[in-house]
């Protein structure tokens, strides 16, 4: 299948690294090692930090002007793709250019995590919050990234037109690396963290993880935390310089042994989708402990790979850590579990037959709506 492709999120070559830049490549990477031909249509970045009429106005008209200049594009040089596919759109970042290629050269139309808040409906993000409800609403297949997603876009979308796509990871690199580091975990345990340094979300996490770690103070353990951001300095005075391992941020093939020389993945996930370090150190056959986040316990198996707690609850974190620092097998256990459950259910293989399946409902769908009525 020939897959026209877009990221109005955050376009596959944005400059700066992120779990959703991550996934997007991996979606294009799964389909490609499926056999599909996929052409990255377009790198227009519709996400703005602000809301208001005019201003994603504006960014609906530059959308256009570049939709019209991929179809001459393709007009010329006689292209046409089976289905425009989309990664990841929402009020702050809405699809124009999908819908209007898919219109203009009679495409299916696919979205791969959409994600929908009603109560930007109204207010600053109302515009936005229009636009990619008509892009859902056009859609012939849309994919929610986990299920928490779900009961929000029924609202807009059929049943017959909605699943959940789990994510999914290039897994390799973190089981060989689990192979040949992994050792069974004795105290004080090895804890982990990885997450980029910067206000809001992220931060948090690291505020809410800092909190926990100081109600068990008085167990052996060492945290070694991976990222870097403007933020550094506050976080890193959160945590005690004594037990603390700070390695700033690393190129991604250093993460699988890093993910693999520890015994427990640890991390908040305050308001993540699912948490791609997640999936990367369950794959390295490293256990987690995490808060229980929109997608999180969609790849996390608490209680098997796992313990989770609400989010942001840190004394509930805090109980979490404690039973894994007491009973190091605990640790081992879930790193073994974690493994397997990636293998199974995450894998780049897994993510590419879930994808070719998604591709065929829209295909599907489409048809059926193009046929003509029976006399």
């Amino acid at each position: 299948m020939k897959i026209a492709f877009t990221a109005p999120m955050k376009p596959l070559d944005h400059p700066v690294p992120s779990g959703d830049r991550t996934m997007g490549r991996l979606i294009v990477k799964a389909l490609r090692s499926a056999g599909h031909e996929v052409e990255v249509a377009s790198t227009f970045r519709a996400w703005r930090k602000n809301g208001s009429d005019a201003i994603q106005g504006e960014v609906r008209d530059e959308a256009l002007k570049e939709a019209d200049h991929v179809a001459d594009q393709w007009t010329r040089s006689g292209y046409r793709p089976d289905l425009f596919l989309t990664y990841h759109l929402y009020h702050k970042a809405p699809d124009w250019i999908g819908p209007a290629l898919a219109d203009r050269f009679g495409l299916p139309y696919a979205v791969v995590e959409a994600s929908r808040a009603p109560k930007r409906q109204k207010g600053d993000w109302a515009f936005g919050f229009a636009a990619a409800d008509a892009a859902l609403q056009r859609a012939d297949a849309v994919a929610a990234i986990h299920n928490a997603d779900v009961a929000c876009l029924e609202a807009v979308v059929p049943n017959d037109k909605l699943c959940v796509l789990l994510p999914f990871l290039e897994a390799g690199p973190f089981q060989k690396a689990g192979d040949a580091e992994k050792t069974n975990a004795k105290a004080p345990l090895k804890l982990l963290a990885v997450g980029m340094m910067r206000d809001g979300d992220k931060t948090r996490s690291f505020e809410v993880l800092a909190n926990a770690l100081e109600r068990v103070s008085d167990l052996p353990w060492s945290l070694t935390i991976i990222g870097d951001g403007p933020n550094r300095q506050n976080v890193l005075r959160l945590f005690p310089k004594e037990r603390l391992n700070w390695l700033g941020a690393l190129p991604p093939e250093a993460l699988p042994d890093h993910y693999a020389n520890h015994d427990m993945f640890v991390w908040p996930a305050i308001r993540e989708a699912f948490g791609l370090a997640l999936l990367e150190a369950q794959a390295s056959g490293t256990g987690v402990i995490a808060g229980d986040t929109f997608g999180v316990p969609d790849i996390v198996r608490n209680g098997v790979t796992g313990l989770l707690s609400a989010e942001g609850d840190a004394e509930a974190f805090a109980n979490n850590l404690r039973k894994v620092l007491h009973t190091s097998a605990l640790a081992d256990q879930f790193g073994a579990a974690a493994r397997s459950h990636i293998a199974t259910n995450h894998t780049l293989e897994a993510g590419a037959a879930r994808l070719t399946d998604f591709s065929e409902m829209a295909f599907r769908n489409y048809s059926q709506t193009q046929k003509a009525p029976s006399s």
